[in-house]
């Protein structure tokens, strides 16, 4: 199957998939409808958030103190970024990393502008975080594509995660924590199960607009993760377009991991496809500790990415050289290498001004 770019009109390019002589969209019978933005060009800004402290140590062997993780997240603090992950409400017996995530909380120092956030994945880690009183709160719903791996993960079938996410709902409403986004792991394909139909990430959207109308609340933003690292440039044009298509109304975002190298490329085709916010990890950090992927890169790397956009001229509001020692901080903190590049290789800022400079000694 060739993937080729058809024009419709002036203002709608979408992508089409050529098959046996004729054309269809991503498999779906009904046209792709132009709903305002050419989504081949890219935006003029992204959002980028950050996910590192809690992605990034909830997969590492050894123990890791609970001050060089405050350190870690105080020095992403002066990057620029808009929002932090900085730890994890679960069971310390399933993610023993996590087991300090009060004292982090405790620990790490607020920064005017700057959201701080943590992952919970039932009524109990939610209420934990709450008790901090420090943390922003967000009202994020979650679906697992596969079943297989929601067993593995939270031991749940596919319509216990619905019935789970109605009590969520009930645990938001009783804090008066505001509804607004939503979440589809394993959305591109599933270690334990395969390709994930995109019919089924489609049905799960609709699961969350008819949750929104039995409980009254607004979905404004929808995250499709690739919590296995299945995407590639082609799924992730796949997905999106049939979301899009779809669901127009909705801001998407995307969680990717770079297992198999394709984080960069996968996070630009999502770019191409109206994307505006991406999940990252200083340095590339992180993994999923359910995924069987032992030693495996975790999410796409926030200084990298962050470096593509400046490059292309997206704006991200990111101060890269200081993302950049944040990223030799990260190394140091988990004390073994981390896959980032741009962390290795420098930006080309700083070397564009040295080249200046050395021309300018010479002149």
């Amino acid at each position: 199957m060739d993937l080729v770019r058809v024009t419709l009109t002036r203002d709608s390019r979408q992508y089409y998939s050529r098959f046996n002589g004729g054309f269809s969209i991503f498999g779906l019978d009904e046209p792709l409808q132009n709903k305002g933005a050419d989504m081949s060009d890219l935006p003029k800004r992204v959002r980028i958030l950050e996910e590192g402290p809690r992605e990034g140590m909830q997969i590492e062997k050894g123990p890791i103190p609970t001050s060089r993780k405050i350190e870690l997240i105080d020095s992403l603090s002066e990057t620029g970024l808009e929002q932090i992950q900085v730890t994890s409400f679960v069971s310390p017996k399933a993610v023993p990393q996590m087991a300090d995530a009060p004292e982090i909380v405790a620990g790490f120092t607020r920064k005017p502008g700057v959201r701080y956030t943590a992952l919970w994945l039932n009524d109990k880690g939610l209420e934990r975080a709450i008790a901090t009183e420090k943390l922003d709160i967000r009202g994020s719903l979650s679906l697992t594509a596969s079943e297989k791996f929601l067993l593995r993960n939270q031991k749940r079938t596919l319509e216990q995660n619905v019935e789970a996410v109605r009590s969520m709902i009930g645990m938001f409403k009783h804090y008066n924590v505001t509804i607004n986004r939503a979440s589809i792991m394993a959305a591109f394909g599933c270690n334990f199960e395969g390709d994930i139909p995109v019919s089924r990430i489609l049905d799960m959207i609709q699961t969350f607009y008819d949750l929104s109308a039995e409980h009254d609340f607004k979905l404004e933003v929808l995250s499709l993760a690739d919590t296995m690292a299945w995407a590639t440039p082609g799924s992730i044009r796949n997905v999106v377009g049939a979301v899009r298509n779809k669901y127009p109304e909705l801001q998407l975002s995307l969680h990717l991991h770079d297992t198999r190298g394709m984080g960069i490329a996968n996070a630009y085709a999502g770019m191409e496809m109206g994307v505006g916010i991406f999940d990252a990890a200083v340095a590339g950090l992180g993994g999923c500790p359910f995924a069987s992927h032992s030693g495996a890169s975790g999410n796409v790397c926030t200084e990298d990415l962050v470096f593509m956009c400046q490059e292309m001229g997206i704006e991200t509001g990111i101060d890269l050289e200081k993302l950049i020692e944040s990223a030799l901080l990260a190394e140091q903190v988990v004390g073994h290498p981390l896959p980032g590049s741009v962390m290795k290789g420098g930006s080309l800022d700083r070397l564009r001004l040295k080249v200046k400079e050395s021309l300018a000694a010479d002149a």
